[in-house]
């Protein structure tokens, strides 16, 4: 008898392709995004840093090789940053407004930008920013009907995780994101009692897909779009780079 799935708040989960689905094309660039988009991923995951001239450019690390110095985006224009790291406009522009993004803000300074970014997208809706710093989605939360996420771990919930539940809730904070490994079943009803939304991160096998849709969760990053689908029950979309090596393959 299959296990008993949990009640999630989101069914199924947002698949977010963890940067761009990093799996299938090089981190946070266009061509990236767009392919996890046409495998059909629900969502997207990026990295945000703020240029000195304002724009919220898409990268993990938030600095470039410049005249021979590392130098961080924060220093650097737009222009000098280059065209290879792309802003969140132009990620909107390629990929278009239906699928959820998960911005994790890097440079807390950025969340401004990328609330307007997003709502002259029209897609402001559908955009979770991401934090493990509350203060800095607290600010912003009555500003924007963006969502807003605590990245954190449950070793950092010094006051226990039904008290840390609580708190997110008075504060308006609609999920909280854990890595994979952390989930159970029971921590998952307990962030559902409050009503809060329940997000994984490192979510790389098919296995590990299944079982935290049968615990309820509500959203899954991980770099491998197929493998992420396959888990929790929707077939991705044929394309050159989608595979799934044999030992992932799901059962039939």
């Amino acid at each position: 008898m299959p296990p008993q799935q949990l009640p999630s708040l989101r069914t199924p989960p947002i698949a977010f392709a963890h940067r761009g689905g990093r799996a299938h094309g090089p981190d946070n660039a266009l061509e990236t995004f767009t392919r996890a988009a046409q495998m059909g991923a629900t969502g997207l995951e990026t990295d945000v840093w703020l240029s000195r001239d304002g724009h919220p450019m898409l990268d993990h690390d938030g600095v470039v090789w410049h005249r021979g110095l590392r130098r961080p985006f924060s220093s650097l224009t737009r222009e000098r940053i280059g065209p290879e790291i792309p802003t969140l406009s132009e990620m909107y522009e390629a990929c278009g407004t239906d699928l959820e993004l998960s911005v994790d803000l890097k440079d807390p300074s950025a969340a401004p930008a990328v609330i307007g970014a997003a709502r002259d997208a029209g897609a402001e809706d559908r955009l979770w920013l991401c934090s493990r710093h509350w203060d800095t989605l607290v600010d912003v939360r009555d500003s924007t009907t963006a969502k807003a996420v605590d990245s954190t771990r449950v070793r950092r919930m010094k006051e226990g995780p039904e008290r840390h539940a609580a708190a997110m809730a008075r504060s308006g904070i609609d999920a909280v994101n854990l890595p994979a490994k952390e989930w159970t079943g029971g921590l998952a009803a307990l962030f559902h009692r409050f009503e809060r939304l329940c997000f994984a991160w490192d979510v790389q096998h098919i296995r590990v897909a299944t079982a935290l849709r049968e615990m309820g969760l509500d959203g899954l990053y991980g770099d491998h779009v197929d493998r992420l689908l396959a888990g929790i029950g929707t077939p991705a979309a044929p394309t050159v780079n989608s595979h799934m090596d044999a030992c992932e393959q799901p059962s039939v």
